[in-house]
């Protein structure tokens, strides 16, 4: 016989192995693809579960890792079904020996000899459960320890093992069974969902609690035998009771979930931004809200925090599931009239590109602006001489209108475009002077995003959704700029009954027609923004910002602790006094310079010098008179005794509002009756508008013998477009010249009346009324 050749057992082995490895690619395990084989769940920040869309056959499976469920959990699995898991090829033989000796020794099956490899082999590939079957699956535990490593074979089994329902996976099975995620689980928790997928129809904790704590029970007192826990923690999980109720998918934030299941890429599990806990509570309050509002009417909530741009809160609407409130449209993306929240980052650009300052002067007056613009305020009265920052805290138009046209429609649009705020024009409309009342169009996010650079330095930045969304700042503002604004707003004394503490510089906005009411806020820790209205964009008369938005945007402020203060100011803010009406220096200016005194905050200790109301008004006059007759002097008219005079006057549209004795300050000296030139006297004033009824100086009586309130036509003669009247320095309405204006005098004594036209002329006269009293 001949001896055999040492080579042969080696090559023996390597054709075996070639013969199982070829065997392994022609007849490989099934597996799920796994691209396609989970629900799409959108998660919180944390991993909380907000919305889950099933997969194609309706299975709700969403995907983990051995590293990403309870440590309790993986204990109670491998020491319960597969202790030599860690050990065995996928088969264990020990097991398998003692499974066939009890069913030969009782005549059936007293315990199972299948290991987690083979339980997994089986849910890709059921069989019977014959030798064939069971041969079958062994063979395919052994090619799946082959491919995958202990911890995937472990994967696999944690996210498609079956728990009951359309369940499939211990994460899935964790939230809609224990509304909890499966890292949170306890002792008795963990013992359930080990057990559950043996009989997972049976033991359904929901429909069978019964039977699903014995089962429990059973795990517990074996894992106590085998001293994984100890008795003591075993006792207190077996008094713990079955408590559940099934819920499969959560609702939480159900449109942002669609729009971020809709984004490229976005198989399996998409991780938000959102605060899971802060989302529940905001979820609860935009239900109480919108509960006060009209019927039809929507809310949406956006809540970003400023140091991250991470967003922390998202409510596209007031209910998701509420048809006749449109609770399917997503109002932070849809695209409306911001009405009046573009206005302070105007006065922000307009601060940086040196045209005022929080004192200036500006003009709250009707006004013709070019191409026949004539906007109104929203509460349809005037206060002429107001402040930059009175002008923005209540929300004037008028001013606005002037800084827009200012700075120029072009560069505002421009701006903000590169900031990242998008302005929808009308088509083929081009930046206008209207922008800045919501004639252009902007989406809630954007809106936000924009004023974000309120907290930080100046630099906006889009939201993030995601925890992958790239942050993006880019400058808005200059740091000084953004904190000026930031100042104005915070110190706003108009604020909401629930304001509060609150620390919030806030901005409100109304669209023509009641169709939109907005509310922004900006915290010390977050910005918060709010929109109110119909999504079909139906009017909703007595709906505005300051009703429908802003006690909501201060109910949210406070849910966020948004009290801190404002920071200081930077390095080149300060604060320093300002004359009116020029904009100097009061410490330089020679006191006829300034009529008017206040402290503002300055950029780089910037005065810009008051807009004028129309580009060839001069506000600061510099001319000669007669050192005897105070008469004007002029070359054609020269003086005898000239002498050198200044003369600070206000924008012609505000001499309505001013007193006679300030009127008469900012006058020229008069010409001498002999010259003729009065060029210099009519240089920057308009054209005369007079008051024909009641004449100066008349006195009103009732008929003779009677008592009581006076009829009164207002008329006058000369203006231009509509004119507007003013009884005793207030607003009393507007007509055409030429048309009278009724007014009925219930109060008698002495009163002063003004008249002004959209170019700025006016008149006044002073009457007194005289009811027949006794």
């Amino acid at each position: 016989m001949k001896a055999r050749r040492w080579w042969t057992w080696p090559v023996a082995a390597i054709l075996i192995a070639v013969v199982l490895f070829a065997l392994d690619r022609l007849f490989p395990p099934p597996l799920p693809d796994h691209a396609a084989a989970f629900a799409t769940v959108v998660t919180a920040a944390d991993g909380s579960p907000l919305r889950a869309f099933a997969d194609d056959e309706g299975v709700w499976r969403y995907p983990t890792t051995p590293q990403a469920v309870s440590p309790l959990y993986r204990e109670a699995l491998i020491n319960y079904e597969d202790r030599w898991f860690a050990y065995h090829p996928g088969v264990n033989p020990w097991a398998l020996l003692r499974a066939a000796s009890q069913w030969l020794r009782h005549g059936g099956i007293v315990s199972g000899g299948s290991t987690l490899t083979m339980q997994v082999a089986r849910l890709f590939e059921p069989g019977t459960r014959s030798l064939a079957g069971k041969t079958r699956q062994m063979l395919r535990a052994l090619q799946l320890e082959w491919r995958f490593s202990k911890d995937e074979i472990l994967a696999l089994y944690l996210n498609y093992a079956p728990f009951g329902g359309p369940l499939e996976g211990v994460q899935a099975a964790s939230y809609a069974y224990l509304g909890k995620p499966a890292t949170e689980l306890t002792h008795a928790e963990a013992a359930l969902l080990a057990v559950l997928p043996q009989r997972p129809s049976a033991l359904r904790p929901d429909r069978h609690p019964e039977r699903a704590r014995a089962a429990r029970d059973k795990v517990l007192r074996r894992l106590a035998d085998l001293g994984v826990w100890s008795r003591e923690v075993v006792d207190d999980a077996l008094r713990e009771p079955i408590a559940v109720w099934f819920r499969p998918h959560p609702r939480l934030a159900p449109l942002l979930a669609r729009r971020l299941r809709e984004l490229p890429g976005s198989d399996g599990a998409v991780r938000s931004t959102l605060d899971i806990g802060l989302q529940q509570a905001l979820e609860e309050r935009a239900l109480n809200a919108v509960n006060r509002l009209p019927a039809r009417q929507s809310l949406a909530i956006l809540v970003v925090e400023n140091a991250t741009r991470e967003v922390r809160a998202y409510l596209g609407s007031a209910d998701f599931m509420d048809a006749q409130r449109y609770g399917h449209v997503d109002m932070v993306q849809a695209r409306r009239s911001p009405g009046s929240l573009l206005k302070p980052l105007l006065f922000g650009l307009a601060i940086d590109q040196g045209l005022i300052h929080t004192g200036s002067l500006l003009i709250d007056a009707p006004r013709r602006f070019a191409g026949g613009y004539r906007p109104a305020n929203f509460s349809e009265g005037f206060s002429g001489p107001v402040s930059a920052t009175e002008a923005l805290q209540r929300s004037l138009n008028l001013p606005a209108v002037q800084v827009l046209d200012a700075l120029g429609p072009e560069v505002f649009h421009a701006r903000l475009r590169d900031a990242g705020l998008r302005l929808y024009l009308p088509p083929g409309a081009q930046p206008n002077l209207s922008m800045i009342l919501g004639g252009a169009a902007a989406r809630l996010e954007d809106l936000v995003g924009a004023y974000t650079a309120l907290a930080d330095g100046g630099l906006a930045a889009m939201p993030r959704f995601t925890v992958d969304d790239a942050l993006e700042k880019r400058r808005l503002l200059s740091p000084g700029a953004a904190w000026m604004v930031r100042w104005m707003l915070a110190d706003n004394p108009r604020r909401p009954s629930n304001a509060g503490r609150s620390q919030l510089a806030w901005k409100t906005g109304t669209s023509y027609g009641y169709r939109d009411a907005w509310a922004i806020g900006v915290g010390a820790k977050y910005t918060i923004g709010v929109w109110a209205g119909r999504p079909d964009g139906t009017p909703s008369p007595g709906q505005y910002g300051a009703v429908s938005a802003a006690p909501l945007l201060f109910d949210i402020a406070a849910t966020l602790r948004e009290r801190e203060p404002l920071p200081p100011p930077p390095e080149n803010v300060s604060e320093a006094d300002i004359c009116w009406p020029l904009g100097n220096d009061p410490a330089t200016a020679a006191p006829e310079l300034c009529q008017r005194r206040l402290s503002a905050w300055l950029l780089d200790g910037a005065r810009p010098r008051t807009l004028p109301g129309d580009a060839a008004e001069v506000l600061h006059v510099r001319a000669w008179k007669d050192a005897d007759s105070g008469q004007l002097s002029t070359p054609e008219c020269p003086a005898a005794q000239p002498v050198a005079v200044e003369i600070a006057r206000w924008p012609s549209a505000l001499n309505p509002w001013l007193s006679r004795e300030t009127r008469q300050r900012s006058r020229l000296p008069s010409l001498p009756t002999d010259c003729e030139d009065r060029t210099a006297v009519t240089a920057g004033t308009t054209a005369a508008i007079r008051i024909e009824n009641p004449p100066d100086g008349s006195v009103l009586r009732p008929p003779a013998g009677g008592h009581g309130p006076i009829q009164v036509a207002f008329l006058s003669s000369a203006g231009e477009g509509r004119v507007y009247w003013l009884l005793d320095g207030a607003p009393i309405g507007s007509s055409v010249s030429g048309v009278p204006l009724h007014h009925r005098f219930t109060r008698g004594g002495r009163h002063a009346i003004t008249v002004f036209d959209e170019r700025g002329a006016w008149a006044d006269a002073e009457i007194h009324v005289d009811l027949g009293e006794r």
